[in-house]
C-alpha cells in the first residue's frame, strides 16, 4: 500500500501495521472521522482487514474477520490455497457499519468498526466482486458477483437476488447513479474466462432502473466480442453520468447509462495501457 500527500505527484509506502504485501482493496469512510482524517480501511490477501485513523500512517488489524464460521470455506479459484478482501464498503450514513466482500467467500458485515463480524447472509452472493452503498439510500447495499446480482435494503440484515433480464451472470463491476439510487449499471460476461482471458474475451454492460429488469446496453459501445469485462464507475458530482472501460478505451454516458460515447484520451508517449482493473473519476 502506498500513500501520497500531494495529489499523486509523489508516493511513499504507507505506515506500518499491514503485514501482507498483497493489498487488494482500500476505502475511506465518509461517516466516520477521527480528527482531520476519514477512517481508512485496507483489505489484503490472505483475507484480512486493517483500519487507520491517521491517514495511513499507522494501521490496526481487525482479526475477528477470520473467526467467522464460513472462513474455512473461503477460496479464490485461480489460487485455491488463498482468498482476499476484494472490496470494502464503509456505510455512508451509519458510523462503524462496514461491509467487505471476500473473493471467494461472500459479504461480511461489522457494526462496530471491524471489532466483530457477522457471517454471510442467505441470498447474498458468495463470489463477491464489487459492493456499493449510496448516501441517498440509507441501508441499501449493492453486490455484483460471480453468480449474479444481490442487494440488501435493510443494512445487510437480509438480502435478495435480482437477476431478471440478465443473460450473463458473471458480474464484475458495478456503479450507481449519484442522483438516483434506483439506477445502476454492471459489467457482465458469461464466465470468468470470457471476462478476463484475452483470447476468449466477450463481455457486455447491463442497466437497471427502478423495479424494472436488467437491460443490456449497446448504443455507442463496441461489440462485446474481444472485450474484457469493463470497469464501470460514477462520480458523485455528476448526476446521471457513468464511465466505463473497454480494454484501454474509456466511454462516457450522460443519460444514466442508456447511450455511450468514446472519450478522446491521449496517453503519454510510449505508454500502452494494459487491461484496466480499477478507475476513479474525480471532480476537476
Amino acid at each position: 500500500l502506498w500513500r501520497s500527500e500531494d495529489a499523486g505527484t509523489s508516493w511513499r509506502p504507507a505506515g506500518e501495521g499491514i503485514p501482507h504485501a498483497e493489498v487488494m482493496s482500500v476505502a475511506v469512510s465518509r461517516a466516520e472521522r477521527v480528527g482531520d482524517y476519514g477512517v481508512l480501511w485496507a483489505g489484503s490477501e490472505p483475507s484480512a482487514v486493517f483500519r487507520s485513523e491517521d491517514g495511513g500512517q499507522t494501521w490496526v488489524g481487525r482479526p475477528a474477520l477470520r473467526d467467522l464460521p464460513s472462513a474455512p470455506t473461503w477460496s479464490f479459484p485461480p489460487r485455491p490455497w488463498t482468498h482476499h478482501v476484494r472490496w470494502i464498503a464503509p456505510d455512508p450514513v451509519v458510523p462503524e457499519r462496514l461491509f467487505v466482500g471476500i473473493e471467494l467467500g461472500g459479504v461480511m458485515r461489522s457494526l462496530d468498526g471491524g471489532r466483530s463480524w457477522e457471517d454471510r447472509k442467505p441470498h447474498s452472493q458468495h463470489d463477491a466482486h464489487t459492493l456499493a452503498v449510496h448516501p441517498l439510500a440509507p441501508g441499501r447495499v449493492y453486490e455484483a458477483a460471480g453468480g449474479g446480482y444481490a442487494e440488501s435494503l435493510d443494512g445487510g440484515v437480509t438480502w435478495r437476488r435480482v437477476d431478471r433480464g440478465l443473460e450473463h451472470h458473471y458480474l464484475w463491476s458495478l456503479a450507481v447513479d449519484p442522483a438516483d439510487p434506483d439506477t445502476m449499471i454492471v459489467s457482465a460476461a458469461g464466465s470468468p474466462w470470457e471476462a478476463h482471458n484475452s483470447s476468449t474475451a466477450e463481455s457486455t454492460i447491463y442497466r437497471r432502473s427502478g423495479n424494472g429488469p436488467w437491460e443490456e446496453v449497446r448504443e455507442g459501445l463496441p461489440s462485446p466480442r474481444g472485450k474484457r469485462v469493463a470497469v464501470v464507475t460514477a462520480n458523485e458530482g455528476e448526476p446521471r453520468v457513468f464511465y466505463a472501460t473497454r480494454n484501454a478505451e474509456i466511454y462516457h454516458s450522460a443519460d444514466a447509462g442508456v447511450t455511450w460515447e468514446r472519450l478522446s484520451i491521449t496517453w503519454p508517449d510510449g505508454y500502452h495501457p494494459p487491461a484496466v482493473h480499477a478507475m476513479v473519476v474525480a471532480e476537476n
